[in-house]
């Protein structure tokens, strides 16, 4: 029987109409923002993340959250904290709370209110040369390993809270290495960190006269959601052209285009 729009609407089909999709965030946008906007001396907005940060400070602010001053597309640190409230709000602690968003509390949070694209994940942890790394980590080191000819050598991994107080928590999350740098000649040590660079490491080759450390790589995953507070501030001050130490001078590594591993995957 062919039932006309009218008929089905007297009928009370209205309810099978679809509703307005929700508005979508971009989680990689969200999280580059999440770690680069604290770094930042001003209220800037970092390229492309503007609209999803808006979406999800709305949401923190309908929570009582997050003053609505601060619903501005910037994820400063005031949005930090509101983020951090609310993941704790949810149960979690420890670097889950660290107010880096990951993909359960960003659904949670968007619940009727938004959906995500260009999902992040840390992967599930493992081991590599038997310390502890995720596996979106541990493929980065293997394209950063392709694209040097070189093969790294870990000397401390991710999630090692404690291992080495010289590290100032840098490590207690995922996403963070130390890489041997003593074995390799001056070339390979430029070549090595231009390498973790081009994937999406922000990396700086450290020596004994900047702290208390054997030569070493120092290489933090941008935008790994299991990043501790601390590997946060490092990356944001590697956007900013800083050398993540305690300092904040400059950037003393190779010149290379910031990005993300997502990045570098799309641009292969």
């Amino acid at each position: 029987m062919n039932v006309s729009r009218r008929s089905l609407l007297a009928f009370g089909a209205a309810a099978f109409v679809p509703a307005a999709a929700l508005p979508v965030i971009d989680m990689e946008a969200v999280l580059k923002a999440a770690q680069w906007d604290p770094a930042k001396a001003d209220s800037a907005i970092t390229p492309g993340a503007g609209p999803s940060v808006r979406l999800v400070e709305t949401a923190l602010r309908k929570r009582g959250l997050l003053d609505a001053a601060y619903e501005d597309g910037h994820f400063g640190t005031r949005t930090v904290t509101a983020y951090a409230q609310w993941q704790r709000e949810l149960g979690y602690s420890g670097i889950d709370a660290s107010g880096l968003p990951g993909r359960t509390s960003l659904t949670r949070l968007g619940e009727g209110q938004f959906t995500l694209t260009r999902i992040v994940s840390a992967g599930a942890r493992t081991s590599h040369q038997g310390f502890p790394v995720n596996e979106r980590t541990l493929a980065m080191l293997r394209a950063a390993q392709a694209r040097s000819a070189l093969t790294f050598a870990v000397e401390q991994g991710s999630y090692s809270p404690g291992a080495d107080p010289t590290s100032a928590g840098t490590h207690d999350g995922g996403g963070a290495l130390d890489l041997d740098a003593e074995a390799l000649t001056a070339a390979r040590r430029t070549a090595a960190v231009t390498a973790l660079r081009q994937v999406g490491f922000a990396a700086w080759l450290r020596t004994p006269s900047q702290g208390d450390w054997p030569l070493h790589i120092h290489a933090v995953a941008i935008s790994d959601p299991d990043l501790s507070a601390p590997a946060q501030k490092q990356t944001g001050a590697y956007y900013e052209g800083r050398n993540g130490l305690a300092n904040n001078a400059a950037d003393d590594g190779p010149r290379v285009p910031k990005v993300t591993y997502e990045e570098y995957i799309r641009s292969t």
